[in-house]
């Protein structure tokens, strides 16, 4: 695939220099993934960065995903000796034990604090991913109030800030962070399909037909058919939106490429995965 994806956004390289610093003083990691990708919306360098500090994944948008890749996924990082957690941030479902889980890894902490003679003090934990993932979201969900923005685009948190959930736990709410660089330009597709990354990064006419390349692949012709009224048939992606856009939008590409992916992003197509589990060697 040609590089058509490309993304440096000076607020972003900011972000990772503060996490990195804060990084420090936290002592529970919360690295929320998107459910339609995980693999590609798990940051490359994080593990290095966190080093020895508990990790929490946290697969969000479960309700976008069938229910049958739930066992599969959490299987997969178990074999990696991840605790996987599963959410619908947007609704609150699964955030429960998020906190319990958090607050839990967190409680050694205040044992080695009150070994050395000091206070304990709220459990500190970060919340970190790929913009747009959910991670306001959840936070939101946590404290039980809007206390940070949130938004169905990427972007929108761009300052480092503590939010107190109770006496028990603090969290740290982080700009999204992407790579540098991702050099793996199908991942990098996948991003720009889910809104993972800003919009700016990409074109929506190649970003969806690449989509619809990927939905004939894994053999939603019917799908498409019944919904836009058009077999992909032998088509290319990018000439079954050009033949959607003649046929009923006056020429439009731009109109129609626009559509398809916010049909996909918001869960009118149905529950799609863009990734599944790997096969265990």
């Amino acid at each position: 695939m040609s590089s058509v994806i490309q993304w440096y956004p000076g607020h972003i390289a900011k972000a990772e220099r503060q996490l990195k610093e804060n990084l420090k003083r936290v002592d529970v990691v919360l690295e929320v993934l998107d459910a339609r990708i995980p693999l590609a919306t798990q940051h490359p360098q994080v593990s290095g960065w966190i080093q020895s500090k508990p990790c929490l994944r946290i697969l969000n948008r479960m309700d976008m995903i069938p229910t049958s890749l739930h066992r599969p996924w959490r299987k997969w990082f178990e074999e990696r000796e991840e605790t996987l957690y599963l959410t619908n941030a947007k609704q609150g479902t699964g955030v429960k034990a998020i906190a319990k889980a958090a607050q839990k890894m967190g409680e050694g902490v205040n044992q080695r604090r009150r070994d050395r003679g000091m206070k304990p003090r709220p459990v500190r934990a970060v919340v970190i991913g790929f913009p747009n993932v959910g991670k306001s979201a959840l936070i939101n969900r946590l404290v039980g109030r809007k206390a940070v923005k949130s938004a169905r685009r990427a972007g929108v948190t761009r300052q480092l800030q503590w939010v107190r959930i109770s006496e028990e736990i603090e969290l740290l709410d982080a700009p999204g962070i992407i790579p540098w660089r991702l050099d793996d330009q199908d991942n990098a597709v996948k991003l720009a399909i889910c809104e993972d990354i800003g919009e700016a990064s990409y074109e929506n006419q190649l970003v969806a037909a690449t989509l619809i390349d990927l939905l004939k692949a894994e053999g939603y012709h019917k799908l498409l058919t019944d919904r836009y009224k058009l077999d992909p048939g032998k088509r290319t992606g990018e000439e079954y939106i050009y033949d959607i856009a003649g046929d009923r939008y006056r020429g439009d590409v731009e109109r129609v490429a626009v559509l398809l992916l916010n049909d996909f992003r918001k869960g009118i197509m149905g529950q799609i995965p863009l990734e599944l589990p790997p096969l265990s060697s």
